[in-house]
């Protein structure tokens, strides 16, 4: 299916596609609304178990362009479980995170109104319901896309969670269990029917899981078919695709997921396409900033601190907060209207995000650093020999002076990413 869009006449009779236009292009529009919740820009980080906790969500707010961010999903009935410390470890959030949706599993009605409630009263702006996740021990137990095959059960559930909640409740779904068994539209349907506020399709079957190619026109089948806010997420990668997602479909935003581990600056490039300047200030490039310019603390209000940041010398410079980083320029290139982050910018961006992670006192926070390094090391030349260096490491003050060691010995200045031999 092709993904480059290159007819504007649809935008003279489709509503959502006239309000995306700028300047003749076809673009994700500023701002959505659901349940009278505002998000701006209608961009979306998805739901990434592993992925989406309280620091990768901050690191992206804080990095501009992203609207709404999510949890990562979490099983109903383990957060009304007193011994489940884990899943209640998910739910947990700053204030700088709003909105934010909090995304929950489960088969079970009451059990799935009891733990939305719970969402509620813990000051999330949006409930969400997963009927995507395509993972065995998830479907097993009826959970995520494991539900597709029983739409009356659907409507149980979703009729028991609107009836307890009055923050928005919305879902994210497969478009069906397989080929043969679609039903993404009569699902987006019932959903408005019982008074969902948004629907978000990953234009994909259970069977399919990640492989293949999504099917955006499963999402526009679904915007032709409710009124309702429409959320498309499969395949994007490029601020390009995003624009084309919307003017294949029509939807009204847009949910990224596995894009933005290893390119986390994809939704500040999304919001300086679409707005055609190229000019919006973005990563750093420069290395360091004194620890007493260093923002975003755990309060959400200082700096990730110098003394707290475990290194071998005391006195070196600490990694630039998020919020510096986000006022410091990037280049452009002639073909793009937006910014493309240098060698130097993915080393500050590591560092950044490690030291985070420390100052957050994240359980297995070593294992976290290693399991990011393949993402945000992609790209950078001889990243594989960084990545081993990371592997290897026994702790975290370890695996930051392996990337300062890697990076410092290189040169500066190389501009936008070489490919990686």
């Amino acid at each position: 299916m092709r993904k480059f869009w290159d007819n504007l006449k649809a935008a003279d009779t489709h509503p959502t596609w006239a309000a995306s236009l700028v300047r003749g292009r076809i673009v994700v529009p500023e701002r959505l609304l659901i349940g009278g919740v505002a998000i701006t820009p209608a961009t979306v980080l998805a739901p990434m178990a592993g992925v989406t906790d309280t620091v990768f969500r901050r690191f992206i707010r804080n990095l501009g362009g992203c609207g709404l961010i999510m949890t990562e999903f979490t099983s109903a009935d383990g957060i009304l479980r007193a011994r489940d410390k884990k899943a209640k470890r998910y739910l947990h959030f700053y204030e700088d995170e709003h909105p934010i949706s909090a995304q929950l599993f489960g088969s079970d009605p009451k059990v799935m109104a009891e733990a939305a409630s719970l969402v509620e009263d813990l000051g999330f702006d949006f409930v969400d319901l997963n009927l995507g996740c395509p993972a065995k021990k998830v479907v097993k137990c009826n959970g995520g896309s494991g539900l597709l095959r029983d739409l009356p059960w659907i409507r149980r559930i979703f009729e028991a969670v609107r009836a307890r909640v009055t923050i928005p409740f919305t879902v994210k779904f497969r478009a069906g269990w397989s080929e043969q068994e679609i039903v993404c539209v009569e699902l987006a349907k019932m959903a408005e029917d019982c008074g969902l506020c948004a629907v978000a399709l990953h234009a994909r079957t259970r069977e399919q899981g990640y492989s293949g190619q999504a099917r955006w026109d499963w999402i526009g089948a679904v915007k032709q078919a409710v009124k309702i806010p429409v959320i498309g997420n499969g395949d994007i990668r490029t601020p390009e695709d995003a624009c084309s997602m919307v003017a294949q479909t029509g939807c009204d935003g847009v949910m990224i997921g596995r894009t933005a581990p290893a390119n986390p600056w994809i939704f500040r490039q999304i919001q300086q396409h679409c707005s055609a300047t190229g000019k919006r200030q973005g990563m750093a490039t420069t290395l360091i900033l004194s620890a007493e310019r260093s923002p975003t603390n755990r309060d959400g209000r200082g700096s990730i601190g110098g003394d707290s940041i475990p290194t071998e010398d005391r006195s070196s410079p600490v990694p630039l907060g998020v919020a510096e980083l986000a006022r410091l320029p990037l280049p452009t290139t002639p073909d793009r209207a937006y910014e493309e982050p240098s060698e130097t910018d993915r080393y500050q961006m590591i560092r950044t995000y490690f030291a985070m992670l420390i100052e957050e006192e994240m359980p297995g926070a070593e294992g976290k650093m290693k399991q990011f390094a393949s993402w945000f090391t992609h790209g950078v030349p001889g990243g594989a020999a960084l990545r081993k260096a990371i592997y290897e490491a026994e702790n975290a003050s370890e695996i930051l002076r392996r990337v300062e060691e890697f990076f410092e010995s290189r040169p500066r200045g190389r501009g936008v990413l070489a490919h990686e031999t």
